[in-house]
């Protein structure tokens, strides 16, 4: 009853025009939240090597290759590095300078035995649990992360060889060996693949067993820093492209297009976001300014159910539960929307090879929640303060 009293003389054209414009914009907020969050996950959990992460050295030239320049890092100019704004942190890659030896030591494989590099770094540029990246000298098997190419070398050799190739999932299960040696000593460890990367030439072992080896089995050549693992901050990664240009530093090209690629969509979807917000905002004052428009118009129905003894609270629920109601139904539609057009988006993106997390993101669930939350907020005031005037 109170409702058809209140709601009446409205305007549908103007109201349509509010709703509209309020859907577009949680439509939007909803769209560019979600994939916001996924393009910065993007690539994240694919390799080892953690997001916006790049391993880089000196380019090798002519005066180099005539051992007039140094392809070594100095700490100096690691220093250097690491004080530039838009790197987060820079620490070197460490080698080995002692013999290693990788083998088959399964029942399941034919030996299979090959002389191999191993590098080092720190964990945390590593996309690895941290119980499975770790050892001591008490520990009976080395984790290791594999080159995805020497996968395919080993496959070749069995291939040739009239064996059944391995699948990734089948290598993590099946016994490795790590030999390490000098001219005067030798030891033998047991392996185990945790995972594989196209980033990365070497073999990955922990720091702590690279720091034993070094220090036992190693030579008195002083140690070399010849590759540095860095950082970049997500939306300053063309800042790195350059700096590293100019320094002439080289890193792998799929490790700089992809974080060119985050850097890139995140700062647009940036944009959008904020202006999203806006056109929320803006639309949802168009909406709130048709409430008080509506109540201007009613005034003569407010004040006299005001004098019949209606109490000024009973007035503004009307008023509210109608338009909180209209903005659930906004919410509702757009989330409609927002599923549908996801779809497709996301086939376009992979399409286009940018493989991102098909899930839906919690963050722009709870972006709809926290907009609808302020909305109710902003209606009841506003509401209260114009019935009240009028008590």
């Amino acid at each position: 009853m109170l409702r058809k009293i209140l709601i009446r003389n409205q305007s549908v054209k103007q109201l349509i025009i509010a709703l509209l414009g309020t859907l577009l914009g949680v439509l939007f907020l909803l769209i560019s939240v979600h994939y916001l969050l996924k393009v910065n996950e993007f690539g994240k959990g694919s390799e080892m090597l953690g997001p916006n992460t790049l391993i880089i050295q000196k380019k090798v030239s002519n005066t180099t290759t005539l051992q007039l320049a140094s392809t070594d890092f100095s700490k100096r100019e690691i220093q250097s590095i690491s004080k530039q704004p838009f790197i987060e942190e820079v620490l070197p890659v460490v080698s080995n300078n002692f013999g290693v030896e990788f083998a088959t030591s399964d029942p399941m494989l034919p030996y299979f035995r090959s002389d191999v590099f191993i590098q080092a770094v720190n964990a945390k540029f590593l996309d690895v649990k941290s119980k499975q990246w770790n050892w001591d000298e008490t520990d009976l098997v080395v984790p290791i992360i594999l080159p995805r190419d020497f996968l395919v070398m080993l496959n070749t050799f069995m291939s040739s060889s009239g064996i059944p190739q391995i699948s990734d999932e089948l290598a993590k299960e099946v016994s490795f060996s790590l030999t390490l040696s000098n001219p005067s000593n030798k030891r033998l460890f047991k392996a185990k693949i945790i995972g594989f990367t196209n980033e990365v030439s070497s073999i990955l072992v922990p720091v702590t067993f690279m720091e034993y080896g070094n220090h036992t089995f190693g030579s008195n050549i002083p140690q070399k820093t010849t590759q540095l693992m860095l950082s970049g901050k997500e939306k300053e990664f063309g800042l790195v492209e350059k700096f590293l240009e100019k320094q002439h530093y080289e890193s792998k090209n799929s490790q700089l297009v992809t974080g060119r690629l985050k850097s890139v969509v995140s700062s647009l979807l940036g944009v959008i976001v904020f202006i999203s917000f806006l056109t929320l905002l803006f639309s949802s004052f168009v909406l709130i300014q048709y409430i008080q428009l509506l109540i201007t118009r009613n005034v003569y129905e407010v004040r006299t159910l005001l004098r019949l003894g209606y109490a000024p609270k009973v007035v503004c629920r009307v008023f509210v539960r109608y338009f909180v109601l209209l903005y659930l139904f906004i919410c509702f539609i757009s989330s409609v929307l927002f599923v549908l057009l996801k779809s497709n988006l996301d086939k376009q993106l992979h399409t286009s090879g940018v493989y991102i997390d098909l899930h839906f993101s919690s963050v722009s669930w709870a972006t709809l929640g926290v907009s609808f939350v302020l909305f109710y907020v902003t209606t009841y005031y506003s509401t209260k303060r114009i019935v009240m005037k009028e008590f």
